[in-house]
């Protein structure tokens, strides 16, 4: 096969959602039609259930939620699927906001009762940001819902994006049993016997019958009132709307709407075909010399995820990173474009949460893991030889702040290599003090729940026991110049009321109490920035 033709068989994306709209529950109905797994998990088991392939921590088995992105590669129907299991709990958007740049495509997930929700608008925010295809799948049909037009109407105005429903819902006396299709105007019927979902509901394929709208098997299965109901909105759909814009969908500005229950495998296949016809292959990536196209000869590629322990016997340290442009041959050489240095690829590896599988060749789109020494950073370029760098996947402010107490001083080593790893791969943000100087370590947090991930990490991982402990800072800032020359750690603590601290890429960020500290130090000290966000590294003297 031509280098060529496997790029356009890659289809890399994610699925998106608001915590418990069924994100994990998709995605394990999507590995069952893949023919991935022959039993789709749940992500609360229960006795005689499985877990979800992709919720691999034992951290997330417990809690029943995910809590770091997976990464599952599958085939189907011809095509290479790449998907990015990304966390379903709120306090875990920084993973999920490094993911969305790992993509080409989203698959938004909506619960049917509850509409766009807080979570769903900001991850829909950097989606429209990078300007990437959304398709729209509204889950949970199988319980009571809002009306359909009433959620599209609401997803066109809150988050302002034209929808087009290429699924419709139809019931049968408020029982959810099928799917109008208006692309191919087809109706997907389910059976109604498994319409109930209970533990064995959803672990198979179902039955679906496909017919036509005029079919009388249609008005059988539905009853006089829900067939003429579909009649009535199938209608209405082709009078109000406009057609369907591919332009316009590939741009991010129309989204393709779908019906179903991830839990009851309704709707699943109807979707999962025009996904595949829709779904664009993977994207030109700029880069600080310009674009770079995914047919391009030359190997690069971006590290957005580093995951520390996948396999806690050997200790490993991963670094996922996504192929951007040309092949990965196992065992080929490769430009660290941020060090200078040339690295050997010895095993790639391809992922299907954590089992793993060594790759001879990945092409572009697909996202691999590389056995990492250290040698990694969120954001890093690798390249055939060129030095170019692909824009820099971005850190955010933290929202909350701790400190680590630990509770045995003999397990100091262990602990300090713990947290660096952690740190590292963006469990939470490390600020220790500028070299020379004595300080405590304060760990920034997006959400509540990495406190308690980390320590739970640092004893499950490396035998660690810490407390967790307050400490009086609400803000973080990074600080540079504004006309971008070397910033000292010792003038920037004699011109702002907080701490001085650097970050794990060794960045200077200043720690403030409260918002007025921050306000007072723009004030007064306007050749300085305090940022945000922060991407690459900020120029400092020593």
């Amino acid at each position: 096969m031509s280098a060529q033709h496997e790029v356009g068989r890659r289809r890399t994306f994610a699925i998106i959602s608001h915590p418990d709209a069924g994100k994990t529950t998709l995605t394990e109905k999507l590995l069952l039609y893949g023919g991935v797994i022959q039993l789709a998990g749940a992500v609360k088991a229960k006795r005689g259930r499985a877990n979800a392939v992709s919720d691999w921590m034992e951290m997330e088995r417990e809690r029943g939620i995910s809590i770091t992105t997976s990464v599952l590669a599958f085939p189907y129907r011809g095509l290479q699927l790449n998907l990015l299991d990304t966390p379903g709990h709120a306090d875990f958007s920084e993973d999920t906001y490094r993911t969305l740049h790992a993509v080409d495509g989203a698959v938004m997930l909506l619960d049917s009762a509850k509409g766009v929700e807080s979570q769903t608008r900001k991850l829909f925010r950097v989606c429209r940001q990078r300007s990437i295809p959304i398709f729209t799948f509204v889950n949970k049909l199988d319980r009571p819902g809002r009306d359909p037009f009433e959620l599209v109407g609401e997803v066109e105005s809150v988050l302002g994006i034209g929808v087009y429903p290429i699924t419709w819902p139809i019931f049968r006396g408020g029982t959810f049993r099928g799917v109008y299709h208006r692309l191919r105007r087809r109706v997907y019927l389910f059976e109604s016997d498994r319409a109930n979902s209970s533990s064995t509901t959803g672990a198979e394929r179902p039955p679906v019958e496909v017919t036509g709208i005029d079919d009388p098997a249609v008005r059988e299965a539905l009853d006089e009132r829900g067939y003429q109901q579909l009649r009535h909105d199938a209608e209405l759909l082709d009078a109000a709307g406009d057609g369907f814009h591919e332009e316009k969908f590939l741009a991010g500005e129309l989204s393709p709407m779908f019906f179903g229950s991830a839990v009851n495998n309704f709707g699943l296949e109807a979707f999962l075909e025009t996904f595949c016809e829709l779904m664009p292959p993977p994207r030109t990536r700029q880069s600080d010399q310009g674009p770079v196209e995914p047919a391009g000869a030359e190997f690069s590629g971006f590290v957005f995820k580093i995951q520390a322990n996948m396999d806690k016997a050997h200790r490993d340290r991963v670094a996922f990173v996504r192929i951007c442009s040309g092949k990965l041959v196992k065992g080929m050489k490769v430009h660290h474009v941020r060090s200078g240095r040339d690295l050997r690829l010895a095993n790639p590896t391809q992922f299907l949460a954590r089992d793993r599988a060594t790759v001879e060749e990945s092409y572009a789109g697909d996202v691999v893991g590389l056995h990492d020494t250290g040698a990694f950073e969120i954001g890093d370029t690798l390249t055939g030889g060129s030095s170019f760098a692909f824009e820099g996947i971005p850190s955010f402010a933290p929202e909350h702040f701790r400190r680590l107490a630990l509770v045995d001083p003999m397990r100091r080593k262990q602990f300090s290599t713990g947290i660096e790893q952690l740190a590292q791969e963006g469990t939470v943000q490390l600020y220790r003090p500028p070299a020379g100087r004595y300080g405590d370590l304060v760990l920034g947090a997006l959400g509540q729940l990495q406190f308690e991930v980390v320590k739970y990490r640092l004893e499950a991982e490396y035998g660690v026991e810490v407390r967790v402990e307050a400490v009086p800072w609400q803000l973080a800032r990074w600080a540079s110049r504004v006309d971008g020359a070397p910033l000292a750690p010792d003038e920037l603590a004699e011109a702002v009321e907080g701490q001085v601290v650097l970050d794990v890429r060794n960045r200077l960020v200043v720690l403030f109490d409260r918002e007025w500290a921050l306000r007072t130090a723009e004030k007064f000290h306007p050749e300085l920035r305090f940022a945000e966000t922060a991407s690459g590294v900020v120029v400092r003297a020593a």
